[in-house]
């Protein structure tokens, strides 16, 4: 479970880059929609456009709740790819298994998705899998372990304890709740991928790095 100084951290960080991280943070920017600190309520100077595609790269790598490194070596694998790198980058971040975990509904939060798949309760196709930055692929079923099914976080999961803080399921997964199982059935689209933020202004970021 996420520690109290971990929920302060994520609900100021929500704060300073202007989307809800968690659903703490989410009801906590419903009181105050505006940057922390003191000059937080002031209308912000104008951004640098480095500031500006600065933020958006940190929005959508805390989104995914993965390490700068991690975030590089996706965008570099993006651009080495067939198409707009943009949507390459989110299409590769979004096959993640840890979130497709939370998009399926089985976790509240990218950080607890992580937590079930490094505790070794996931299974894809059968085989246990421990690493969240594992790349599902098409046709891939994702699934709880037998074992785990029983415990409290899975039973609350299964009975849609999530729904009321998450985007609904995407198109491109099929999940059957109840059976604590989802499947990819295909690869994700930018536009049905439930992140915010510019993705060109992230490549723009990391081209000029």
């Amino acid at each position: 479970m996420a520690t109290k100084s971990q929920d302060r951290r994520k609900v100021r960080l929500s704060r300073a880059l202007g989307i809800a991280l968690t659903p703490k943070a989410a009801k906590y920017l419903e009181k105050r929609p505006y940057a922390p600190g003191e000059h937080g309520r002031t209308k912000r100077k104008q951004d640098s456009d480095f500031a500006v595609r600065l933020r958006e790269k940190q929005r959508l790598r805390e989104q995914y709740g993965i390490r700068e490194k991690q975030m590089r070596n996706t965008f570099n694998e993006a651009r080495r790819k067939d198409g707009l790198t943009g949507e390459n980058l989110v299409e590769l971040l979004e096959m993640r298994l840890d979130a497709l975990v939370l998009r399926a509904g089985f976790a509240r939060t990218t950080a607890q998705a992580r937590q079930l798949v490094v505790h070794r309760h996931i299974l894809v196709d059968g085989q246990l899998v421990d690493r969240p930055s594992f790349r599902v692929k098409p046709g891939q079923l994702i699934h709880v372990k037998p074992k785990s099914e029983g415990t409290e976080p899975f039973q609350v999961a299964a009975a849609g304890g999530h729904a009321e803080v998450l985007p609904p399921v995407p198109g491109y997964l099929e999940v059957e709740l109840d059976k604590l199982q989802a499947r990819l059935v295909r690869r994700p689209k930018r536009a049905e991928v439930p992140v915010t933020g510019d993705v060109q202004l992230v490549v723009e970021y990391y081209a000029a790095r």
